[in-house]
């Protein structure tokens, strides 16, 4: 791997971390206790800094640093965490990405950071409380004494017995503790007579009958205590047991360390400093040798007792951290297994995979037609195997593409906790559906257009608390955003329980920009669309967030570029709603083929709901109306031959027609057509710019005789079809 790519792995790694922390200061700033989303804030920032540190990243080593050091501190209690300290970390964050926004942006041998840059980190700093001291502040701090705390469980805790021919080896007990006391300081030390010792028996003043008890407060770590004793390792039985203090390092080095390397449990605790090798040997003896004397007993095959039960039996480790350390070694179990069943693959790859598989579909189609007209009536039963397997494989590549829009939404729980903030209100993001799954592609540009409307829903539509109390309200408002699959499509709702859309305001400005004339009879979803008029805006002053009439223009044509629509549901006073129908992919769908005089069409198939022959003369008397009486209701329609003026229309019309009834999303009408061809897999091609302003088309396919069929927009015949509707009751209103 060179360089680039690692640095362009190192900027993905960091983006995925700090989403993770944005997501667990979200699950703080409701549960500030959370022990799990304290880990996670302090993990992202410690791998960061880990991981900067290859790079010779300095400015984001120094900044994580200081932060993953307060969140240390907050993580053992010693420092509270309050919801500025929350904000100030959402700031930080923020901060750590504009570092690698700088590393992305720098050439590869440097990064240098300008002062604005320099300065927002130190200001941070300054207000997290971990910037450097002056230099005479820092000395008058060395020179105080040191202050120890009292005997508690935050310090070293030495249980030191000697044996009995101690002293005619030559050992020397307080020339130990002199040098244990060079590495720290003996808060206390008990003395104790050797419990081991026969009491009834003559004293011997050759034999060491020295117990002690010692509180031990030092930086050293256990390895290099239990080194002060290695020449008395024969001649002594030493219990170690480290300050509660220490867990917080031990459960960084437990998450520090690779999964590979997570073998045994006695091995991890001995990664972390948390045992000594002379404490897993003797362990380890005492499992053998209970084995050995359970399978001389029972004579039967018995599992071996829990080397971390010994552990804590002897006294060499405290129960908490054998039970943190038998988590990692189950999480780094858990994650192997699921590293196994998944890899990363390159998008590019994938997407030409989709395009061969759209390339073979159009193949298969072609094999199909050969056969038919050959009239080779034997190859039937293997074109439809062929049909099957191209159908499935086309089903599993797509599905490759598919991601959870959870994962997706989730992102805008930031966005509403800022512009709520922003604007002084008190609003809750719900999201349900999250399980629903959407192609990658469409999920990426659907970012932008649910960015707007929930602002929107946010500066717009729900009022600040005190309006709410006025109004019967609860003053906290909530933003709901569901996702669920509907016949082929994803529909994504957006509703808030604020003030609610004025559709006179929005007709009065309508009008006020010319966009309508007063004469004009609009129904109440009609006037409500106008929001989606460029420039139209209802609010009396702009803010950061929306105001200025840009942007809603903007979410309409990015849905609508991607086959979507977008419909509004509004009361005044109780709340909006906007419902977005996306397709599922954007690549293959299944449609149903029709025929419209000389040309041929493509309906999506989900959007089918029935097919109903009619007599031509049936519609004639209605025609200029468009509409037609199906079983006592009136579905409004549209005849391809006249919409794309095929050249049967007109006189040409054919005695008997065909009404395919299409639904799309709250909307229901007819496409009047000539022949109906059939269900098939249709590759979507898209249109090149000579046919982009073609109305009610989405895109093209090849079928597999060659000629091409135009793929049906349903959202945007829809629209035509209520167009000539209002029109037609404008003439008839008139009359």
């Amino acid at each position: 791997m060179n360089l680039d790519s690692a640095r362009q792995a190192f900027i993905g790694e960091v983006a995925e971390l700090l989403q993770s922390m944005e997501d667990a200061l979200l699950t703080l700033e409701d549960n500030p206790g959370d022990p799990e989303s304290l880990n996670e804030v302090f993990r992202a920032m410690h791998t960061i800094k880990g991981t900067g540190g290859v790079f010779g990243y300095d400015p984001v080593v120094d900044f994580t640093h200081a932060v993953e050091t307060l969140m240390d501190d907050v993580r053992s209690g010693h420092t509270p965490l309050t919801k500025p300290l929350i904000t100030t970390l959402f700031e930080c964050r923020d901060h750590t990405a504009r570092l690698v926004d700088a590393i992305a942006a720098a050439a590869e041998d440097e990064l240098v950071l300008d002062d604005a840059l320099t300065r927002a980190g130190a200001e941070l700093l300054a207000r997290l409380g971990q910037s450097e001291p002056p230099a005479g502040e820092a000395a008058a701090t060395a020179r105080e004494p040191p202050k120890y705390l009292p005997v508690s469980t935050d310090l070293w805790t030495l249980s030191l017995q000697f044996h009995p021919d101690a002293f005619r080896n030559g050992i020397d007990p307080l020339s130990f503790l002199r040098y244990l006391g060079s590495l720290g300081d003996l808060v206390h030390v008990e003395t104790f007579f050797n419990a081991g010792a026969d009491e009834k028996a003559p004293f011997d003043p050759e034999s060491c009958h020295l117990y002690f008890g010692i509180a031990f407060q030092s930086d050293a770590d256990k390895r290099t205590i239990a080194g002060v004793f290695e020449f008395a390792d024969q001649d002594c039985d030493i219990r170690i047991l480290e300050p509660d203090s220490a867990h917080a390092k031990y459960l960084e080095l437990f998450e520090s360390m690779p999964d590979d390397q997570v073998g045994c449990i006695g091995e991890l605790l001995m990664y972390v400093g948390a045992l000594t090798q002379q404490e897993l040997e003797r362990a380890l003896q005492r499992q053998g040798c209970e084995h050995e004397q359970t399978q001389t007993v029972t004579d039967t095959l018995q599992p071996k007792r829990r080397l971390g039960e010994i552990l804590v039996e002897q006294g060499s480790i405290k129960p908490g951290v054998v039970e943190q350390a038998a988590k990692t070694q189950e999480a780094a179990r858990v994650r192997r297994q699921e590293e196994t069943r998944f890899i990363r693959v390159d998008a590019q790859r994938l997407g030409h995979l989709i395009d061969l598989v759209g390339e073979l579909v159009t193949s298969s189609a072609a094999i199909r037609v050969m056969a038919n007209r050959s009239g080779m009536e034997d190859m039937a039963e293997v074109v439809d195997g062929v049909d099957y397997l191209v159908s499935e494989i086309r089903d599993n590549a797509l599905q490759l593409r598919m991601v959870p829009i959870g994962d997706s939404l989730s992102r805008f729980r930031r966005v509403v906790r800022d512009a709520s903030e922003a604007l002084g209100k008190d609003i809750d993001l719900v999201i349900t559906g999250g399980e629903t799954e959407l192609d990658k592609t469409v999920v990426e540009k659907m970012t932008d257009p649910l960015t707007h409307l929930i602002r929107n829903a946010i500066d717009h539509g729900i009022e600040t608390p005190e309006v709410r109390l006025d109004a019967g309200k609860s003053p906290n408002g909530t933003v709901h955003i569901n996702a669920y699959h509907d016949s082929g499509h994803i529909v994504i709702e957006i509703a808030d329980d604020g003030a609610g859309l004025d559709a006179a305001r929005i007709r009065a400005k309508a009008e006020e920009r010319g966009l309508v004339s007063p004469d004009d009879s609009l129904s109440h979803e009609e006037t409500l669309r106008l929001i989606f008029a460029p420039g139209l805006s209802t609010k009396a002053e702009a803010t950061n967030l929306s105001g200025r009439g840009v942007g809603m223009d903007v979410v309409k044509r990015n849905i609508e570029s991607l086959r979507g629509s977008v419909e509004l549901e509004s009361a005044l006073g109780t709340g909006t709603k906007v419902t977005i129908v996306l397709p599922l992919t954007l690549a293959i769908i299944d449609g149903f083929l029709v025929g419209a005089g000389t040309d041929q069409f493509v309906i999506p198939l989900s959007q089918v709901v029935e097919c109903v022959e009619i007599d031509a003369g049936q519609t004639t008397q209605q025609h200029d109306q468009h509409y037609v009486n199906l079983r006592g209701e009136v579905l409004p329609f549209i005849r391809l031959t006249e919409l794309f003026e095929s050249q049967a229309g007109g006189a040409a019309r054919t005695k008997r027609e065909s009404l395919v009834v299409v639904r799309f999303g709250h909307h229901t009408m007819g496409l009047v057509v000539d022949t109906l061809l059939g269900e098939l897999q249709t590759v979507i091609k898209p249109l090149g710019k000579v046919f982009e302003r073609l109305r009610g088309v989405a895109g093209a396919t090849i079928l597999g005789t060659g000629d091409i069929a135009l793929i049906l927009d349903v959202s945007e015949l829809a629209a035509i079809a209520n167009t000539a509707g209002a029109h037609a009751r404008k003439r008839q209103a008139k009359v």
